[in-house]
């Protein structure tokens, strides 16, 4: 098994070269995230910004989230399809009152803009990207309140995707996001581009650890988080991927929903999106997972996760659902592994 950190356990998506992929060592990187607080520039995040007054409407017919009640200064994670259900691009949409945030990977940027100018049609709605004039500062970690307090940051947001804007050093105006996961704290600090090294180095001076793009992949695959183009694609749909937060069934028409609206009806699909423990080094994205000889799914992301010696070797990928049971054994590419819940609770929890 590869030890932790090597060249070969983490790819790095293209579209976050700009942050290093690591400052020092992966492991002790990986050990902030999880035990104190990691801090790092959201380089590979974009936002949209759209105005005018039929915002909120048109957003709430394109996405499968609940635009028309999103309460001011919160957000919601929600699913952009074309109309046979599958899966154009994910984004977190945030009520900013005036306008509607859109946050997203900057790899789903052109197609998001393109779909969007598509169904623009007779409506008073204008897309404005406005990545250029706000960066994004992320924090992860049990210890991340106490820091961003510690860096004169006192008002923090208590619900998962609440915003609380303010001043910071009573200068420069930012936006703290709360993430969405209570038990495992995170913030984003959306900010000028100009003051992120400044509030950057204010934070790691309050105990923040820097940390690349090496050990946040590592933290994204402990955490269960699919990434778009790599773990969902557009062959898939909504309901296998167990993101059930991106999905609301009360808030009426949008693209694609006659599609989710019938599997709800109908019953479950056939695959769902899982996590999985193996017996060996990572298999290589499109791997088949194997029962008795027989292509029962398939692994979309792999890594080996910082634990007690060489490491925890895991994986993500979808299996047919009937085999999606927790424990149970399949076969990887000659090597065994076992089905198991996410996120991989017992490598997020020193």
């Amino acid at each position: 098994m590869p030890s932790v950190g090597s060249q070969n356990d983490v790819t790095v998506s293209r579209d976050s070269a700009s942050w290093p992929a690591q400052f020092g060592n992966v492991r002790d990187e990986f050990s902030a995230l999880r035990s104190t607080c990691g801090v790092f520039h959201r380089t590979d995040q974009v936002k949209l910004r759209l105005t005018g007054t039929d915002r909120v409407r048109w957003l709430n017919g394109m996405i499968t989230n609940n635009i028309r009640d999103l309460a001011p200064k919160h957000g919601v994670y929600g699913f952009l399809l074309n109309p046979q259900g599958h899966i154009l691009g994910d984004l977190t949409a945030y009520n900013q009152s005036d306008a509607i945030v859109v946050s997203t990977e900057a790899s789903q940027l052109e197609k998001i803009l393109a779909t969007f100018d598509h169904y623009i049609i007779m409506d008073d709605v204008e897309v404005a990207n406005v990545s250029d004039f706000s960066a994004t500062v992320g924090l992860v970690g049990p210890k991340s309140a106490t820091v961003l307090a510690a860096t004169e940051i006192a008002m923090l947001p208590t619900q998962p995707l609440e915003i609380a804007d303010q001043a910071w050093q009573n200068l420069h105006p930012i936006s703290v996001v709360r993430g969405e996961y209570e038990a495992f704290p995170s913030f984003e600090i959306w900010i000028a581009p100009k003051y992120v090294a400044k509030l950057r180095e204010a934070l790691q001076t309050a105990g923040a650890v820097l940390v690349g793009q090496k050990a946040l992949e590592l933290y994204r695959v402990a955490m269960g988080t699919p990434r778009y183009g790599q773990d969902i694609r557009e062959r898939d749909l909504p309901q296998e991927t167990e993101q059930q937060r991106a999905l609301n069934f009360n808030k009426g028409c949008y693209i694609g929903q006659e599609i989710v609206e019938r599997i709800r009806s109908r019953g479950n699909v056939h695959r769902k999106f899982t996590g999985f423990k193996l017996n060996g080094t990572p298999s290589a994205p499109g791997a088949k997972i194997q029962l008795q000889g027989k292509d029962i799914g398939e692994i979309t992301s792999a890594t080996v996760i910082p634990a007690q010696g060489e490491g925890q070797a895991v994986a993500l990928g979808y299996i047919r659902r009937e085999f999606a049971v927790p424990g149970k054994e399949i076969q990887l590419e000659g090597a065994t592994a076992t089905v198991a819940d996410l996120p991989f609770t017992d490598l997020l929890i020193p």
